[in-house]
């Protein structure tokens, strides 16, 4: 009769040649883990009835190495993004350039002088890095760097709005991506939130009521219901169309110093180039909010921009310096690897080959022609599909709305759905999306070094899917 006593003990399992392969693997104190978790459940199963006979040696080590593929592996893996969505957030948004992945990885291998003065051999500041470039790029007076878009907004407020009033308008009570809401963020910092106009019409007369009013309160000694900024945020995820109306900048900027009240312009997407180049609508540029005269503007280092995470923070030297010296600054801080990343960027477009080197820039560029041959070329190497004309979006919170023309490769199966799904368990996991029952590939946003690998995964998927 089969009873638990002949299950083998871990140190039986520990004198067997594959449990040394896996503490090779994986190391003592984890494959012991493993050994005892696999062994009690085991003996969970066989005394529920589950198992009639205990398991073999071998299929007790199986499991053991199963545990710890499970528990070692990670749970970020780059995928292949045929989406067509340009600046995918689920997808990580902005792939990088190679000088950009290049001057994270140099500097993330060793040390670096990220607060170290090589002149004078004394503590540096990481303050510094980036911001030359930023000040060449923008004609900013000074410029910090931290770790989102988020971030930023509200280090600021906090280090320039805390317990003063913050006007803006009610058109930009904006939530974007996992619930991240405009109010809440003011709520956070101590700013008080003061709404002007209405959802859909806001006049320049709103903020002069409302800055006027603020500076009646301080007069009145309640300096908590002064005007500490001016804010404009920009909608990143939506339109607002119809029966609309909205100051520009300028003149918001122009009310609002009026009276020495600063102007913080909330970009969002951070475009240093014009999208209407590639038949998109005019993305509001950081030139053009500093040529409006916005004191502070902040924008995000992953969106349009084309480089890794990061909130930028550009603007007037006396308010950047109040920032940098908020104890907010040091907790939302850029690392080493996003300082170095950002200003490869950065250097790009100094140099004027943004187009030719940042992925996202690049495949805005791609010409119809160059998508309509990659797509053929696709299908002449499987043997099957289709060459349709069909849309890629920009996505990450930019150009809502907009689209670009582009050429998709479609592949009609027996099941679109099963097919998605194998194709995300494919390594690496292809990203695709599917219409009317058949998948569709767009060229637009695949890597050109994944091309090799998008075609195996593709050929080994159809073969049991064709229909």
């Amino acid at each position: 009769m089969t009873t638990l006593r002949n299950l083998p003990s871990v140190e039986q399992l520990l004198q067997i040649e594959s449990t040394a392969h896996l503490i090779a693997r994986f190391g003592r104190p984890l494959t012991l883990d493993a050994i005892r978790i696999t062994l009690d459940e085991i003996r969970t199963r066989f005394k529920s009835g589950l198992l009639v006979e205990l398991p073999s040696t071998e299929f007790i080590l199986t499991q053991t190495e199963s545990h710890l593929t499970a528990w070692t592996n990670s749970t970020l893996h780059p995928v292949i993004n045929a989406t067509g969505v340009i600046l995918h957030t689920n997808l990580g948004r902005a792939p990088l350039s190679d000088a950009t992945i290049r001057a994270m990885d140099s500097v993330s291998r060793g040390y670096s002088n990220l607060e170290f003065d090589l002149e004078t051999g004394k503590r540096g500041s990481r303050l510094i890095h980036a911001e030359a470039l930023l000040q060449k790029l923008t004609g900013a007076e000074s410029a910090l760097i931290v770790n989102n878009n988020a971030s930023a907004i509200l280090l600021v407020l906090s280090a320039l709005a805390n317990k003063k009033r913050v006007i803006i308008a009610r058109s930009q009570l904006v939530e974007i991506g996992g619930g991240f809401r405009i109010p809440d963020v003011m709520k956070q910092s101590g700013a008080k939130l003061v709404e002007v106009g209405t959802t859909n019409k806001i006049r320049l007369s709103d903020y002069e009521s409302a800055i006027q009013e603020s500076v009646s309160n301080k007069l009145l000694k309640s300096p908590s219901s002064a005007a500490g900024l001016v804010m404009r945020a920009h909608r990143s995820n939506f339109k607002l169309v119809g029966f609309t109306e909205e100051p520009e900048l300028k003149d918001i900027v122009e009310t609002a110093h009026k009276f020495d009240v600063p102007v913080v312009d909330d970009l969002g997407s951070g475009a240093l180039y014009d999208t209407a180049k590639y038949g998109l609508a005019h993305e509001p540029t950081v030139q053009e909010s500093m040529q409006a005269g916005a004191d502070i503007i902040c924008f995000s280092g992953d969106k349009l921009l084309g480089g890794p995470q990061a909130g930028i923070i550009i603007g007037k030297k006396v308010l950047i310096d109040k920032i940098k010296k908020h104890p907010l600054a040091r907790a939302v801080r850029a690392d080493k690897a996003c300082l170095a990343g950002l200003s490869a960027t950065l250097t790009h477009y100094l140099k004027d080959e943004a187009e030719r080197e940042i992925p996202v820039v690049k495949m805005m560029s791609l010409t119809l022609k160059q998508l309509q041959g990659r797509a053929e070329a696709w299908r002449d190497e499987l043997g099957y599909g289709e060459i349709e004309s069909g849309l890629s979006t920009v996505g990450g919170g930019s150009l809502p709305d907009e689209s670009i023309p582009t050429f998709l490769l479609s592949l009609k199966v027996k099941s679109a759905e099963k097919f998605l799904k194998a194709l995300r368990k494919n390594n690496p996991p292809i990203i695709a999306r599917t219409e009317q029952d058949k998948i569709l590939l767009d060229p637009r946003t695949v890597l050109p070094e994944q091309e090799g690998a998008l075609l195996v995964g593709l050929k080994n998927l159809l073969k049991d899917s064709v229909g």
